[in-house]
């Protein structure tokens, strides 16, 4: 489909009746609407029906994006000189000053500052219109003058970018101009301010190639041909004929390149709530929490294979269940910037009381769907690594919700780096320094489970479970009888308390009676509270001592001791918890509390040591 759009275009380009070009402007080129009396039309230049996207100049997009009245023109009157005195059946000077007088423009980039639902922040636009708005010396120069502006005022850069392939006309410094940006575009990444591309029809060549590629995040229209090539190009140079989607938008954000495929009426509410999440420096503190959410006290009242049916029930939350209800504001970007997009894998940025965090979250969805019961693929563990990337840049907590039997297997899986991806995805979460919670809400299964919860607290919830094999595997390598797989859920210790037991979680929240799944509302606001308590006390100390802390936690894991010693730790530790907790609330209330003995309660601490609740 995109081919025979490309064609129409062409065809309507090519036109020189004047009443031809009308009847372009006034039907579809697509499926004939009628765009006479369409005020979509007349606003977006969106067909109403089918939703193409037609061209916008520089100026009309200007209008759609910033705050009525914002924009200020920068560094306007650079203009191009033909450096290399190119010479053509028209020379390069003549084709400049016709341009320049047919778009009003100067050149192909138009730069400024701006308000974008109510954040300051410099825009970067490209005309098509303008010399295909291929990037010359001087496109180059106000692109980079541009993100330097941004760097020393500390504003956050949006560049829209349609521009079709090379400025020719100025030869190897054209090519030039794609390292120019580059390295200014590395500036504003330095100094930890946010880049957001928009990426348009068509948005191809140098700048597609360069800085458009290194914005934090990437959006692009509907329809919009993307790559580095043209269409005709890779026509050119392929044996074999490139599907007719081949370039879409929705073909990169299906192999992963870029975050989210965004109509042109919803553009500016997604980049607004970006930069305003992104720009904020609010912080949880302890101050916000008035009254300490307390845990009844409850033993384990289920056995292990009742909490392995438990995990996997079929009605329990899920994490995209958790993420809606406890995640207001939430944006879901999407690739590994590498190959694809894991449907298993739901990430992005939202806010968690009034706080911007990094939320991942494991969706196993059914078993038949792209989401592969919730196996985790190697695209999926890179995508791990860009969340945790975005987090340290922008100083956002991370919270992950673990909901998988394990990573995906499969030669394919195996070919594209699985165990890479899982040892990068693990090192990265782990040496990452902001504060960091993992959440266990069903199965915690195995590989795909761990990269995700190597961080500062491990929460699990009382039905979950945690293994390093699925019972009915370990069924089948003990016994050689997967129908033993009760008997070796006892064994494996893959029970919430069997993992508070073990040090390997920090906190067990409870569930409603009965599972998750039984009341989800009251479970995930349950949750919600837990998570809002442990990150304003995880904010509370310094990053250095929360590394430290975070490396002695699982530098611990598995270390020899006695029985007795760890028996005795974890007792001085509860102890402990206990004391301080009074204290505190006798200091909040003369009334009595409850007595508390059970390790689900509020202030207990396991065997490493780790603080609980409160």
């Amino acid at each position: 489909m995109v081919r025979n759009i490309a064609d129409m275009l062409s065809s309507v380009m090519s036109r020189t009746d004047p009443d031809e070009g009308t009847a372009a402007r006034e039907f579809c080129l697509v499926c004939d609407e009628s765009l006479v009396d369409s005020e979509l039309y007349q606003r977006h230049n969106v067909c109403p029906r089918c939703r193409f996207h037609f061209s916008f100049t520089a100026r009309e997009r200007i209008d759609t994006l910033a705050d009525p009245g914002s924009f200020k023109e920068i560094n306007r009157t650079v203009t191009s000189l033909d450096p290399l005195s190119f010479s053509s059946r028209t020379s390069y000077k003549q084709s400049v000053f016709r341009d320049q007088r047919r778009t009003g423009l100067t050149e192909a980039a138009v730069t400024g500052t701006c308000s974008i639902g109510g954040t300051t922040a410099v825009l970067i636009v490209l005309d098509f219109g303008f010399m295909g708005g291929t990037m010359g010396c001087v496109v180059g120069e106000k692109v980079a003058l541009a993100f330097e502006y941004a760097t020393r005022r500390k504003q956050p850069v949006v560049a829209v970018v349609t521009s079709g392939g090379v400025r020719i006309q100025e030869g190897v410094l054209s090519l030039m101009q794609m390292a120019k940006t580059a390295m200014a575009a590395n500036r504003l990444a330095e100094a930890g301010l946010p880049f957001i591309s928009i990426l348009a029809n068509p948005s191809t060549g140098h700048a597609y190639a360069s800085f458009a590629n290194l914005a934090d995040v990437i959006v692009a229209e509907p329809g919009a041909i993307v790559g580095l090539s043209s269409m005709r190009a890779v026509k050119n140079s392929d044996d074999e004929p490139s599907p007719a989607d081949s370039h879409s938008a929705e073909s990169r954000l299906q192999h992963g390149m870029i975050d989210a495929v965004v109509d042109r009426t919803q553009s500016k509410d997604t980049i607004a709530a970006l930069l305003d999440m992104l720009m904020s420096k609010y912080h949880l503190t302890r101050r916000d929490q008035h009254e300490g959410y307390v845990q009844p006290p409850r033993a384990a009242s289920v056995s292990a294979w009742e909490a392995v049916n438990l995990a996997r029930h079929p009605e329990r939350p899920t994490g995209l269940d958790y993420m809606s209800q406890m995640v207001t504001n939430f944006v879901e970007l999407h690739g590994d910037r590498v190959f694809g997009d894991d449907e298993a894998l739901v990430w992005g940025v939202g806010q968690l009381g009034g706080q911007t965090i990094v939320v991942i979250g494991q969706e196993r969805g059914d078993l038949d769907d792209a989401q592969q019961g919730g196996r985790i693929s190697p695209e999926g563990f890179r995508e791990t690594q860009r969340a945790v990337r975005l987090a340290a840049k922008f100083d956002l907590p991370i919270i992950t919700l673990i909901d998988t039997p394990g990573p995906h297997i499969s030669t394919d899986a195996e070919v594209r780096g699985l165990g890479s991806a899982i040892a990068v995805a693990m090192a990265e979460v782990a040496r990452v320094e902001v504060p960091s919670i993992a959440v266990i809400i069903g199965e915690g299964g195995s590989e795909g489970a761990l990269p995700l919860a190597v961080v500062d607290r491990v929460l699990m919830l009382e039905n979950a479970i945690y293994s390093v094999i699925s019972p009915e595997d370990a069924a089948a390598l003990m016994y050689q009888d997967a129908a033993r797989a009760d008997e070796a859920a006892e064994s494996l210790k893959l029970t919430a308390h069997d993992c508070y037991e073990l040090g390997i979680v920090d906190l067990i929240v409870q569930e409603p009676t009965g599972g998750a799944h039984t009341n989800p509302t009251e479970a995930i606001r349950h949750l919600r509270r837990m998570l809002l308590q442990e990150l304003s006390a995880l904010q509370a100390g310094s990053r250095k001592r929360l590394l430290r802390s975070r490396y002695k936690k699982f530098r611990k894991m598995g270390e020899y001791s006695s029985h007795f010693r760890t028996a005795i730790t974890r007792e001085v530790n509860s102890l402990r918890g206990i004391v301080s907790t009074r204290v505190r609330r006798m200091r909040r209330s003369p009334e009595p509390e409850p007595d508390e003995n059970n390790h689900v309660a509020d202030g207990f601490s396991n065997a490493n040591g780790s603080r609980h609740g409160t």
